[in-house]
């Protein structure tokens, strides 16, 4: 059976990074969170310790390594060879990916990396601009979205069990401002394509969305 290359694509929130490595694994795919690279160069930028510019950002990625590995239960982020993958999920890493991923530059160099490990298949990955710019020849396509209520509930309740303290009505404003700024960005806005399907998971449960990308895969 070919292995097939599947794109996931949607806003902030749509619970992408859940349903995406679930489902790669049950297709034995190897998961590719593209998400988590650009959070990486995010955290990196803020070890800098200085103000949050463009030119830091810029500077930051010129040197940066940054690798995906599966360790059979989850997705390993590893920046420099340091395991980062429970710190890129902060408040402040969130505060400035949108960001991060709006520079042309810091873009060219996770994309080269994103085409390089899909060039085998057998890879499910998922952001912002799979289908429209990464990976446009995908074999399947989806548009993963749900209402900003849902997403902002669900932000809430996963940042609440990790200790932070958040405001849902500030979590549904921060959410609105990001697809807002994904969606008129200049370099790889946040579109959903023509042959991508719509798949609006409001109200469904982790695994019945897991369940319907697999039946689009087969």
């Amino acid at each position: 059976m070919k292995k097939l290359v599947v794109a996931i694509d949607g806003p902030a929130g749509a619970g992408k990074s859940t349903v995406s490595q679930l489902a790669a694994k049950k297709l034995g795919y190897t998961y590719i969170d593209t998400g988590a690279m650009y959070r990486a160069v995010a955290w990196k930028t803020l070890q800098q310790e200085k103000e949050v510019t463009d030119e830091l950002i810029l500077d930051v990625v010129k040197d940066i390594n940054v690798r995906l590995h599966y360790d059979g239960n989850k997705t390993v982020v590893v920046v420099d060879d340091v395991d980062i993958t429970g710190e890129i999920r902060t408040p402040e890493v969130s505060h400035i990916v949108s960001q991060v991923a709006a520079l042309g530059p810091v873009r060219e160099k996770m994309v080269d990396l994103q085409r390089k490990m899909a060039a085998e298949g057998g890879v499910l990955m998922d952001g912002r601009d799979i289908a429209s710019h990464v990976l446009p020849n995908a074999d399947v396509k989806i548009f993963l979205t749900a209402s900003i209520d849902e997403r902002a509930k669900r932000r809430y309740k996963e940042m609440k069990e990790k200790g932070f303290d958040v405001e849902l009505d500030k979590l549904k404003a921060d959410i609105r401002a990001r697809d807002k700024a994904d969606s008129e960005r200049e370099i790889s806005p946040l579109v959903r394509v023509d042959d991508a399907v719509l798949l609006d998971t409001t109200g469904m449960s982790i695994d019945e969305v897991v369940a319907e990308i697999i039946k689009l895969c087969r």
